[in-house]
């Protein structure tokens, strides 16, 4: 990015987080999460960074707090309130450890805390007398909104000891505070607020203190801004305990560690329970403890050196397009997918993401060149929420698909009552690729070490042209192959031979037939076992010869086909090119088993959704238990769905169930169906 490109891409960014800022912490409103908030700031330090001639006191970057609603007297802090800075990653909060061990020359430990997402908010006594309370404001100058602090029933109106004390704290709204709050709303046909923190914040400046009080804020205190009996403090630790001592609330889930390790574990289980709270946090503050060792590292301009805030890894990040281009799949659909600059979301750095259909991209009207929201769906293949318009600067180019498959150049095609492009070619290369790489998936035949890079460099090499070929390598094909060992080859035959016996239902959707997923291919599965005379082992040929005798119709009537999958089914088993490639397969020693098709346990036809994620099961496990007590997996949620089962960061699923009124269960609960 050249000076003048920077300058320009500085100026929207600052108009743009100046507008949410605004609409964020004076208006209550959330026109986008508050991490995309985050990753936008950050993008405008880095920039800035690169390009201090452009810094200017106005940028967001160069102050603290939020901008004043003017609806509230306003009142100047006796001390100046700074934000923390943010880190993200555990590097993140190594390299910050290693830059404030520099400066002091004994050992530090290190308080955690949890981060509530709530408003910041002093409080004034004199003489344990409650005075006064004020919102952070500019840093320099708060909002007076003692009235509605004042109902606060938690907030002690008298301390323990007669004293001039300054506290600062978080005010928030427990999670079923909110919930109750917004089924007020409802009532009222008024709209819903986003989430627990808007609703704080909108409670706190609420002009009649009686509406503050019907809403049941709450507040933890974390830190002393003036005292007078500061002399007997001496660590972070002591502070929250001197706070408790006095009659304030602080959120007994802090921990103190003597290093950066255990602080970085405390952060990992933090992530992973937080739904388990019944307020809501959005990170973890990690605090040097010495007060001593605090004052020698001092102030940067805007924040404190001796403590930053970890962020959760974000659900929703901004990132920018800097292509478009096009992948063709195993049935030949063809996905335009974003290239964009490397971001950190949910965890990860991704630089793709998934733009579904030219339908989606002009329904969003997605170009190339434009800043976009991006997010995980169901926690593992990100795609573009919306695009950031303001930050458009002419220069975005729009995508137009082309006529041809970027692969084999045959032409593509837009079938009827269809979104997406398909390849015409079904011997494209991309999709013989495609679908050997769908075979030996994790959900399918699950032959580890066996991924993307090495079915191309085993289709290069000419060792293989089926997925069946797999099976018939030898080892001295493979060793002469680039970073091929002994080790490494005896690894992969290994797992390959391992591979060889596998589920009925994972080897159906292995074979990658348009529209058969993991549930139809289980639903399938079951009425193949049916006619099966109690047969718990048997190859392919058995198969091919038992399924070649349905009738369309009686593949459209199995429960959970119908008539698209059905029609599918019966031309793909049917269609002379598909027979001799299972016949191929069959030779190669694959034996099906039928163990794990039981249909009368306990969730027996019972349908499951899952939505966020799960602390104590991957996506995959938590399906897998399903189906082995009976239970059924849809992707979707439909009035005929009896369960959700909604994890951490729920999505769009979880407000379709709600309308629905479908039965929404929590990991526990889940827990308990299992057994």
């Amino acid at each position: 990015m050249d000076q003048n490109e920077a300058k320009i891409r500085i100026e929207k960014l600052k108009v743009k987080i100046k507008d949410l800022n605004y609409k964020y912490f004076v208006l209550d409103q959330s026109e986008v999460s508050e991490s995309v908030r985050d990753s936008l700031k950050r993008e405008l330090i880095d920039l800035e960074t690169q390009f201090p001639e452009f810094i200017t006191p106005d940028s967001p970057t160069q102050r603290v707090g939020s901008v004043l609603s003017s609806r509230f007297k306003e009142q100047t802090h006796t001390t100046p309130k700074m934000s923390l800075a943010d880190v993200f990653s555990a590097e993140e909060i190594r390299d910050w450890s290693e830059r404030i061990k520099k400066l002091v020359s004994t050992p530090m430990e290190f308080v955690c805390e949890l981060k509530i997402d709530g408003l910041n908010i002093t409080i004034q006594y004199e003489k344990g007398l409650f005075v006064r309370a004020l919102t952070r404001g500019d840093g320099k100058t708060g909002e007076d909104v003692t009235h509605t602090i004042k109902t606060i029933e938690s907030i002690p109106l008298k301390l323990n000891e007669e004293i001039d004390l300054e506290v600062s704290g978080e005010v928030y709204l427990p999670k079923k505070s909110f919930e109750e709050l917004n089924l007020s709303q409802a009532a009222n046909d008024l709209p819903p607020f986003a989430n627990p923190r808007n609703a704080a914040a909108g409670s706190v400046r609420q002009l009649d203190p009686q509406v503050s009080a019907s809403r049941k804020l709450d507040m933890f205190c974390y830190h002393i801004d003036r005292n007078t009996l500061h002399e007997n403090i001496k660590t972070q630790e002591d502070v929250l305990k001197s706070l408790q001592h006095q009659g304030l609330r602080i959120c007994a889930s802090y921990k103190k560690f003597p290093n950066i390790d255990e602080v970085i574990k405390f952060c990992d289980l933090w992530h992973k329970k937080r739904e388990s709270l019944p307020f809501e946090i959005d990170g973890i503050v990690i605090k040097v403890n010495d007060l001593e060792q605090q004052k020698v590292m001092g102030f940067t301009a805007k924040a404190p050196r001796f403590a930053v805030a970890y962020k959760f890894p974000a659900a929703q990040v901004s990132s920018k397009i800097l292509d478009i281009i096009l992948q063709i799949g195993r049935t030949g659909a063809v996905t335009p997918v974003a290239v964009m600059t490397p971001t950190l979301v949910a965890g990860s750095t991704v630089s793709r993401a998934t733009l579904h259909n030219e339908d989606e991209i002009r329904k969003k009207d997605i170009r190339i060149g434009d800043t976009v929201i991006i997010q995980k769906a169901g926690d593992v293949i990100p795609e573009v929420v919306e695009v950031i318009k303001d930050l458009r600067t002419g220069n975005e180019k729009e995508f137009i698909f082309p006529e041809n498959c970027p692969v084999c150049g045959s032409p593509i095609e837009r079938r009827e009552d269809e979104s997406a492009y398909y390849c015409t070619n079904k011997n494209c290369f991309a999709r013989e690729k495609e679908g050997i790489i769908h075979f030996v998936s994790k959900k399918a035949f699950n032959i580890d070490g066996l991924g993307e890079k090495l079915v191309n460099q085993f289709l290069e090499a000419g060792l293989i042209r089926d997925a069946a070929d797999i099976f018939l390598l030898k080892p001295e094909d493979v060793m002469g192959l680039e970073l091929f060992q002994e080790k490494r080859t005896n690894n992969l035959f290994t797992s390959v031979e391992n591979s060889k016996t596998i589920a009925l239902e994972r080897f159906l959707f292995a074979l990658g037939i348009r529209y058969l997923g993991e549930q139809s291919s289980y639903d399938f599965a079951k009425f193949i076992v049916a006619h099966l005379q109690d047969k718990m082992n048997f190859n392919i040929h058995d198969l091919l010869e038992i399924v070649k005798t349905f009738t369309i119709d009686e593949i459209e009537n199995i429960d959970g086909i119908g008539e698209k999958i059905g029609v599918t089914l019966h031309e793909w088993f049917n269609d002379e090119k598909n027979q001799a490639y299972l016949e191929k397969l069959s030779t190669v020693g694959i034996i099906l088993t039928t163990t794990t098709l039981d249909s009368t346990g306990a969730l027996a036809g019972k349908s499951f959704v899952l939505t966020g994620t799960l602390v104590d099961f991957t996506r995959d496990q938590a399906k897998d238990l399903i189906k082995q007590k009976g239970g059924k997996i849809h992707s979707s949620i439909s009035k005929d769905t009896d369960y959700l089962v909604a994890g951490e960061a729920a999505g769009s699923k979880l407000k379709k169930a709600q309308e629905l009124g479908i039965n929404i269960i929590d990991e526990s609960e889940f827990k308990k169906l299992l057994g």
